[in-house]
């Protein structure tokens, strides 16, 4: 029997599902949404808000803001709610309307950016009414996972060791990039453990974080408007990049097989796939990082109307959905 007294106290570290079956590739899916935050992000903002406590930041009457598209405004709600803290989320109407609900059930506030910044779009805006936030009332603490280095130091200290421990023989590793905080924690820890683990970063069309184009991007979680200050692209292997209907259609496939995933693993999971196809033939162990459940995605991605407004109404093809994901 587990007992808790606080939420934290709960996390499922060592859940994985074997996609064999349905890829075609010795892939393992671990899965991080099953705590009370629903997704990864409730690791990093743990280690944050225990650093900012630690070094008197965070003190009685703080309030947290933070600019964030759903999954970690959810997990600081849950934090400030057990602590005593204010929170305050500032997000885009791309934030699923569930996690603000969230958020507001754990008695946070919540803040909707609607236009975009000149430079830095979307997030430029939110990241510039946080500044104006704590520039105005010095009870807000912006812990500013963009840039904090205890959000990579989560995974390096949780994530990637839970992996080692159950994949001694881990070949090559898929985690997708938002903050690329979990993608560098992990990515540190396998290259100082001196291990012979390939580190692939998954990214959505649309996001810069690589580099790339700036696009619309219309499924919170994966991708930025701004390059993370956390990415240090010595530490990636390779790159994938994943079209947002490709994502759909990962979810979609996944959820015929009975699995509910979010967003941000439909496109772990799509670009993961697209890259053992290119590496057909090698004896390979693999594992993916599943970032959050589908819960929060039943308004959208799970929603037809929404899908065929924003991608046309043959993103689900019944032929396609009735194949297995080896066709992503």
């Amino acid at each position: 029997m587990t007992v808790i007294s606080v939420p934290t106290d709960f996390n499922a570290e060592d859940l994985y599902v074997d996609l064999r079956p349905i890829v075609g590739h010795a892939l393992f899916l671990k899965c991080e949404g099953f705590n009370f935050a629903g997704s990864i992000k409730l690791k990093a903002a743990t280690e944050m808000v225990a650093a900012a406590e630690w070094n008197g930041i965070l003190k009685p009457g703080s309030v947290l803001v933070e600019s964030s598209s759903g999954n970690l405004g959810v997990a600081l709600s849950i934090l400030a709610a057990s602590k005593g803290y204010g929170f305050l989320c500032v997000t885009d109407a791309r934030c699923n309307l569930s996690a603000r609900r969230f958020m507001e059930a754990m008695g946070g506030q919540v803040h909707i950016i609607a236009e975009p910044a000149a430079e830095g779009g979307l997030l430029g805006a939110r990241i510039a009414h946080v500044r104006a936030l704590c520039a105005a009332d010095d009870r807000y603490v912006w812990l500013n996972q963009y840039t904090n280095g205890d959000n990579w130091k989560a995974h390096y200290r949780t994530t990637a060791p839970a992996i080692a421990r159950r994949f001694p023989r881990l070949d090559v590793l898929f985690v997708g990039a938002g903050t690329t905080g979990t993608l560098m924690g992990c990515a540190r820890y396998f290259r100082e453990l001196h291990r012979q683990v390939r580190v692939v970063a998954v990214d959505s069309v649309g996001s810069v974080t690589f580099g790339g184009e700036p696009g619309r991007r219309m499924i919170p979680g994966l991708g930025t408007s701004v390059r993370p200050a956390l990415l240090d692209e010595s530490y990636v292997d390779d790159l994938v990049f994943v079209e947002e209907a490709d994502t759909v259609r990962a979810c979609h496939r996944l959820a015929r097989r009975g699995f509910l995933f979010g967003g941000s693993t439909g496109t772990v999971v799509s670009g993961a796939v697209k890259w053992l196809a290119r590496h057909e033939g090698q004896d390979l162990t693999a594992v993916a990082i599943a970032p959050d459940l589908g819960e929060r995605y039943l308004d959208t991605i799970y929603q037809t109307n929404w899908l065929h407004a924003l991608y046309g109404e043959d993103v689900l093809d019944p032929d396609e959905l009735a194949a297995d994901l080896r066709s992503v």
